[in-house]
């Protein structure tokens, strides 16, 4: 099947996480670790995710919604690809088990390169939020994986260093 660039794919991935929905939500909203930039956790300002070391960054975007502890939104572009800006919801639900956790990604542009990778990190991005909520870290494969995206980040491409991304320059009308 081919595609226009006006087709647009949704992907949802869900799980539920033996925790606390205020655990949960600022596990999802933090700004250490995985490196989450905003000026305000408030619609309008702009959101990046950088490397730990903040040389990089991955992605830049808008922060549409906040509706504290149970829906984050946000709109999403990787830095490392030329490709229109998608959206990114994560919904938290209080239920008998704990908290049901929802990431949905909307208007990810079919075929792309976006797409591939958000297809990949959505249930890698649930699971290791559950490990970290339920253990108090991510199970060794994972740490292991970001040891060896550290080691990789020389092969990084120039057009992610952070000084190309100011946070003030990353929304978009």
């Amino acid at each position: 099947m081919t595609s226009t660039p006006a087709e647009t794919v949704r992907l949802v991935s869900r799980i539920v996480i033996k925790g606390r929905i205020e655990d949960v939500w600022r596990e999802i909203t933090k700004t250490d670790g995985a490196q989450m930039r905003y000026r305000a956790l408030s619609a309008g300002s702009p959101v990046q995710m950088r490397t730990p070391d903040a040389k990089y960054t991955s992605v830049v975007g808008e922060i549409l919604e906040v509706t504290a502890p149970t829906r984050f939104s946000h709109t999403l572009r990787f830095t490392a690809y030329d490709e229109p800006f998608c959206k990114v919801t994560y919904e938290l639900k209080e239920v008998a088990e704990g908290v049901e956790f929802t990431l949905i990604s909307e208007e990810v542009p079919a075929g792309s390169k976006t797409l591939k990778d958000m297809t990949r990190g959505g249930d890698f991005i649930v699971k290791t939020l559950k490990e970290v909520i339920e253990t108090g870290k991510p199970a060794l494969g994972t740490r292991l994986l970001y040891v060896l995206f550290g080691l990789l980040a020389f092969t990084t491409p120039a057009q992610c260093r952070s000084d190309r991304w100011p946070l003030e320059a990353t929304t978009h009308g």
